[in-house]
C-alpha cells in the first residue's frame, strides 16, 4: 500500500503543478479555471484509476497521471455546472464558495466548459501509445457525455418534483454518477493493458460503486450538516433520491446490498488490485 500512497501524493503534486498556462488578460478566468480543482475533493476517480494501474501494471503509474487528471477535471466541470443557479444554485462546494458566487455565472459556465475540453487535451498529450489514447478518449467521452453523465443530469433536472419508480431512479443515477466511476476503473485497466474480460469486470464493479456512492450521498444529504458535508445539505427535497423514495432505513438497506456485491466483485480481481481497492473503499463503507 506504501507504493500506492506515494502515487496518490505524487498525483496531488502533479495536479497542482499542471494548470493550463493561458496567455490572457482576463482579470480572473485563469485563476477561476483551476480554483475548484485545487479546492480539494476526495480525488476518488483518479484514485480508482491509479489503484487499478498499481495493481496490474505499477511501472505505468507515472504515465497514468495525465489520465487521472483528465478524470478529475472532467468531474470538477460537472460539479461547477451542477452548482449553477439554473441547476442547484449552491453557494458552497468542497468547503469553499462556488465560482458563480465568488465571480459570476458566465465565468463559472466557461470555467466548466474549459475543464471539460481540457480533459481530452490531457489524454491527447499524454505519453501513452496512440491506440491506448483513442480507447481512453472513447471511454471517457461516452461515459461522461450524452450516453452517460450528461444524460443522467438532464433526466435528474427534468424530473424534479416528480416521483419516479426505483427502476427509473437507478437509470438516472447509473448515468449521472455510476458511469464515470465505472469509466475510471476501466480506464485504469486500459492503461495497464488488461484483457477485455478484466476490463469488463472493472467496469461492472464501477457501476455498482457509483450507485452505492449515490445512495450514500443521498443519506449524507439527509443526515449531515453543511459543515460536516462541506457542501449544502438537506437540499434534495424536490429531487428523485433514494431517501425520498425508500426512506433512510430503506436507502441504507439498498446500500448494504450493493456493498456486499462490491466486496464479492473485488475478490474476482487480482490479489494486489483487490487489496488496493479494498483499502481505498473501506472508509466509505461506514457512514
Amino acid at each position: 500500500m506504501k507504493t500506492l500512497a506515494l502515487a496518490f501524493n505524487a498525483f496531488e503534486e502533479y495536479l497542482t503543478q499542471n494548470p493550463p498556462k493561458i496567455p490572457s488578460f482576463h482579470p480572473y478566468f485563469e485563476v477561476a479555471l483551476w480554483e475548484m480543482v485545487l479546492n480539494g475533493g476526495k480525488r476518488f476517480r483518479p484514485k480508482l484509476l491509479l489503484s487499478v494501474v498499481a495493481g496490474y501494471a505499477p511501472k505505468s503509474l507515472e504515465k497514468a497521471f495525465p489520465i487521472a487528471l483528465a478524470l478529475e477535471i472532467l468531474h470538477t466541470y460537472s460539479l461547477i455546472h451542477d452548482d449553477l443557479p439554473a441547476m442547484d444554485n449552491a453557494p458552497l462546494r468542497r468547503g469553499c464558495e462556488t465560482l458563480h458566487k465568488k465571480y459570476d455565472e458566465v465565468g463559472a459556465i466557461l470555467a466548466g466548459d474549459g475543464l471539460n475540453t481540457h480533459a481530452f487535451y490531457c489524454i491527447a498529450t499524454s505519453k501513452l501509445k496512440p491506440t491506448i489514447k483513442v480507447k481512453l478518449t472513447q471511454l471517457l467521452s461516452y461515459n461522461g457525455g450524452v450516453y452517460g453523465m450528461v444524460l443522467g443530469q438532464a433526466l435528474d433536472c427534468y424530473f424534479e418534483r416528480q416521483t419516479l419508480p426505483l427502476e427509473q431512479l437507478k437509470i438516472i443515477h447509473t448515468n449521472k454518477t455510476a458511469k464515470l466511476i465505472a469509466a475510471s476503473l476501466e480506464m485504469g485497466g486500459i492503461i495497464a493493458q488488461c484483457n477485455k474480460k478484466t476490463r469488463k469486470k472493472l467496469y461492472n464493479l464501477g457501476l455498482d460503486l457509483g450507485l452505492f456512492f449515490q445512495i450514500r450521498d443521498d443519506i449524507i444529504d439527509s443526515t449531515q450538516s453543511e459543515q460536516e458535508a462541506g457542501k449544502p445539505t438537506h437540499n434534495d427535497g424536490m429531487k428523485n433520491s433514494y431517501v425520498n423514495l425508500l426512506g433512510i432505513v430503506g436507502a441504507k438497506r439498498e446500500a448494504k446490498a450493493i456493498q456486499d456485491s462490491i466486496l464479492t466483485q473485488l475478490n474476482a480481481l487480482n490479489k494486489r488490485t483487490n487489496i488496493y481497492l479494498d483499502q481505498l473503499l473501506q472508509s466509505y463503507f461506514t457512514f
